[in-house]
């Protein structure tokens, strides 16, 4: 495995008008490493006077950063797509510790993350501004423009990539940005903000406050926020949107998911086996865009057989993280042993998994796949974030499409098949904001946006592309006409 160094990094601040800024608070949060069980850094449990600092910070570096011109700002953006390059290694090392990914998985999410910031560095031409005579004598002018201060509020299992869903479109568009990152993993948010420095932001652009529910709290009513962006479970995602939006504040907020593989007897054996295994273990199924569910219609034996054995030479350490804390596996654990005395099937059983050498304190679970499942149980219809994959069968397409618009999310969801009509009428009939046609995690590319449907979204469009540089402006249309003059021209020359 990717060797793990402990390291201990004592007590972390907030990030304020451009430097490390010492809190009101006098309580802390303690930030466990997954992989040791032990505390690696503690951060700030920020108050309201906290809140009011960063904001403060925000308003006075807005007018600045807004006049200037976006070009200048692209070329920040690029500067610091270089730095997270260069610094690529130290980042996945943060990332790993403070949230258990693997080295790998972790550098996947950077590089990931790092096409959003690509993305920002070709706004000016994105954002030119659209101009044209609408009648005779009369032009009208149409621009974005920046909302102010603004925020993100994200998830634990991405701690580098989600903040870079947001950053680079908030601040390259005009915006001052608030971040508050999970608390359970914030070194990499304060990494970044070091990076972003170097870059040549200028100070107050960018604020990281640390903290828990006061603070999401405060972001919400706060009236100099203008928009807040969020990323986590359903069950918050709706609460931050109706505070926030109950004070007429703009908001998008991102939820959980219970993603749905639809497997027909003709898909291709091998790759449907990895693509199914990828996508429901990948980041120890920590991730909204697992598939959990796997509904198998008629006889698909052959691939759950194929499936089974590349599930047996997953390696925990190599393939898979840990779980992100003690609590959340004995949830996860839970759910395994509920489905089992209902009667599933344990085809793999990730509670007898051995940790890695020298990690054994980690908190680890291996791939579980369970067989039989009735869509009505727990494991079928619950978000259950770990990697648990539910094998539900079924005998015609036409049910498979029901049990997976049943699922009250509509995040994604995949078809394997061979048969260009089949994937057509998937992609067509699913209640899914994002399909996957013999793909398992169907995140769209940059320029094209990621977003789901029903409740794994609260708000009107996506967090990235260009549907995210709407979110964070504003259109000004300006229609002018100059009255004709009688009066020479050539006397201004």
């Amino acid at each position: 495995m990717n060797h793990i160094q402990f390291e201990s990094f004592g007590p972390q601040n907030n990030w304020i008008c451009g430097g490390y800024h010492d809190s009101n608070s006098t309580k802390t949060i303690s930030v466990v490493s997954p992989y040791f069980d032990q505390e690696i850094a503690s951060v700030p449990d920020s108050n309201i006077d906290d809140l009011e600092q960063a904001v403060n910070a925000a308003k006075k570096a807005f007018p600045g950063w807004s006049r200037l011109n976006i070009r200048d700002r692209a070329e920040i953006m690029y500067q610091f797509k270089t730095i997270l390059e260069k610094n690529m290694d130290e980042l996945a090392h943060l990332i790993a510790l403070d949230n258990g990914k693997t080295i790998e998985d972790a550098k996947g999410s950077i590089i990931r993350g790092k096409e959003v910031v690509e993305f920002s560095t070709s706004l000016p031409s994105v954002l030119r501004g659209d101009s044209s005579q609408v009648a005779n004598g009369i032009t009208c002018t149409m621009t974005h423009e920046p909302l102010g201060v603004v925020a993100g509020i994200t998830p634990f299992n991405f701690p580098a990539m989600v903040p870079l869903w947001m950053i680079p479109l908030a601040i390259t568009t005009g915006n001052c940005f608030i971040l508050k990152p999970s608390e359970q993993t914030p070194l990499s948010a304060l990494k970044m903000a070091e990076y972003l420095k170097e870059s040549g932001l200028p100070d107050g652009v960018f604020q990281v406050l640390n903290g828990s529910q006061k603070i999401v709290e405060g972001i919400c009513d706060h009236p100099d926020i203008k928009a807040v962006a969020f990323v986590g479970s359903s069950t918050i995602a709706k609460i931050v949107y109706s505070r926030s939006t109950k004070v007429g504040k703009r908001a998008l907020c991102l939820g959980g998911a219970k993603n749905h593989m639809i497997i027909v007897p003709d898909a291709d054996l091998e790759s449907t086996a990895k693509g199914v295994l990828a996508s429901s273990m990948g980041s120890a199924g920590q991730r909204c865009m697992a598939a959990s569910v796997a509904v198998g219609v008629a006889n698909v034996n052959p691939i759950i057989e194929q499936l089974v054995e590349e599930a047996k030479n997953f390696i925990l350490g190599v393939d898979m993280g840990t779980i992100i804390s003690r609590p959340s596996l004995d949830r996860i654990t839970s759910y395994i042993n509920d489905a089992e005395k209902m009667g599933a099937k344990v085809l793999i059983d990730g509670r007898v998994s051995p940790p890695p050498k020298g990690y054994e304190n980690g908190y680890w679970l291996g791939a579980t796949i369970l067989d039989g499942v009735d869509p009505e149980w727990p494991c079928a219809k619950e978000e259950i974030f770990g990697p648990v994959l539910s094998i539900i069968r079924t005998d015609t397409l036409e049910n498979a499409m029901k049990i997976e618009n049943n699922n009250p999310y509509g995040n994604a969801a995949a078809v394997f098949t061979t048969s260009g009509e089949v994937a057509k009428t998937i992609s067509q009939a699913s209640k899914s904001g994002m399909v996957g046609i013999n793909i398992g995690v169907p995140v769209p590319r940059e320029p094209y946006s990621f977003g789901g449907w029903n409740e794994s979204k609260y708000g009107h469009g996506d967090i990235t592309g260009k549907s995210g540089v709407e979110f964070w402006t504003n259109l000004k249309k300006v229609t002018a006409r100059w009255p004709e003059s009688e009066e020479a021209w050539k006397k201004y020359f």
